[in-house]
């Protein structure tokens, strides 16, 4: 088995080095990531200006690497259809050092890379840890190493990919693991005004978590209870209930 292995937070971010670590049990393992931090992208990619790959070596280890200067989904557009000789079997994206909870995975680096794996028709899981804070990696890689054993002696439908929320806790305090549907982030969001050295306007913005109501059965109360939180997600969009009520419209 050959695992594509990628991330938002950059290739010296711990949580990556932690499923290559893990994920090098079980399958050749190539990392191909961004050279420094590129949360928040989404599915962006890099159309106005080069995409710089940069050989990278990984102590001790045999895993191939590359140093992308682009987003997570360029990162995976690159290794399938032009670094790798052949598509992996697998595209695994993170661990990110944060939850990609709800709706915010509209905005995740993480997750759209590992939709840009599923787009490409490989099977993806997309693996965050619930904290920013300093954290051992190593429950949430091993996880992710039975989840993709489990997948790969199954079969994932088309266009899918499994979004990952592990808990911040020893592994001894996890309360198992649900399978949940995405519920709701929002943010009260600020805009800070300021000025810089050269007189000129610009805003920082900021933001902070509303606490809404969600179904029991979604992935952030399944995280909150301390239970690791395993969505399948698609990427169809389509709101098929509407599209009668389009057509009387007259549309």
């Amino acid at each position: 088995m050959h695992i594509l292995l990628t991330n938002d937070d950059g290739i010296f971010a711990p949580g990556i080095k932690a499923l290559w670590q893990s994920l090098s049990a079980i399958a050749q393992v190539t990392v191909v990531a961004p050279d420094g931090e590129r949360s928040a992208t989404s599915q962006a990619i890099t159309v106005h200006h080069p995409i710089r790959v940069d050989p990278h070596h990984i102590d001790n280890s045999s895993v191939t690497a590359w140093r992308i200067g682009g987003t997570p989904t360029d990162c995976v557009k690159l290794a399938i259809e032009a670094l790798l000789a052949e598509p992996p079997d697998v595209v695994v994206s993170g661990i990110n050092h944060g939850p990609n909870l709800g709706t915010d995975v509209l905005y995740s680096g993480t997750v759209s890379a590992a939709i840009e794996g599923a787009l490409h028709g490989i099977p993806a899981v997309a693996v965050s840890l619930d904290t920013w804070q300093p954290f051992d990696f190593t429950p949430a890689a091993d996880f992710t190493r039975k989840l993709i054993l489990t997948m790969m002696q199954n079969t994932l439908p088309p266009n899918t990919l499994l979004n990952v929320n592990v808990p911040a806790l020893p592994p001894n305090r996890l309360g198992g693991v649900a399978v949940t549907k995405l519920g709701v982030r929002q943010y009260k969001n600020t805009f800070e005004r300021r000025t810089d050295p050269r007189g000129r306007l610009y805003y920082w913005m900021g933001g902070d978590l509303v606490d809404n109501t969600n179904d029991p059965d979604s992935d952030i109360v399944a995280v909150k209870e301390g239970k690791i939180s395993v969505t399948p997600i698609h990427f169809d969009l389509t709101n098929y209930a509407i599209m009668d009520l389009l057509r009387k419209w007259g549309l």
